[in-house]
């Protein structure tokens, strides 16, 4: 079984759209199993984004991802990272995919509504950057 972290971004909290994202991944049969809602801080984002340190849109993306809370949960199932990855379409909404949630709540490449781990090894990175192992429910 793969985890992966899904975070519900600034722009689709705004808009009231964390259950219609939640909904939709545990409608595609991904088990739910951690869910905390916080306003992330500056040290967390340039962990999260570490990936992107020194690129030019690195401290826009930490600047958008601390402007508002966001809601952070861990998804499970077989193959949990490719479908999950898949049903989110691709980062820029404006390619994603018709029927996919980019697509239909995404605004731009930033604001493009959510994150989902890439891998299973940095599923597990970062599950552990947002949830203690006693946060996850099996």
């Amino acid at each position: 079984m793969e985890r992966s972290l899904v975070l519900i971004k600034p722009d689709a909290m705004e808009r009231g759209l964390a259950g219609v994202i939640i909904g939709r991944l545990q409608g595609a049969g991904l088990k739910l199993i951690g869910l905390k809602m916080l306003h992330m801080d500056k040290a967390l984002a340039e962990k999260h984004y570490a990936i992107h340190k020194g690129k030019s849109f690195f401290n826009d993306l930490v600047e958008y991802i601390t402007s508002a809370p966001i809601v952070a949960a861990v998804f499970e199932g077989e193959g949990a990272i490719e479908r999950i990855r898949t049903l989110m379409g691709a980062t820029d909404p404006a390619k994603a995919e018709a029927c996919t949630i980019r697509k239909d709540y995404g605004l731009d490449i930033q604001r493009n509504a959510t994150h989902a781990s890439d891998s299973p090894k940095n599923g597990e990175i970062e599950i552990a950057n947002f949830f203690k192992k006693n946060e996850i429910y099996e």
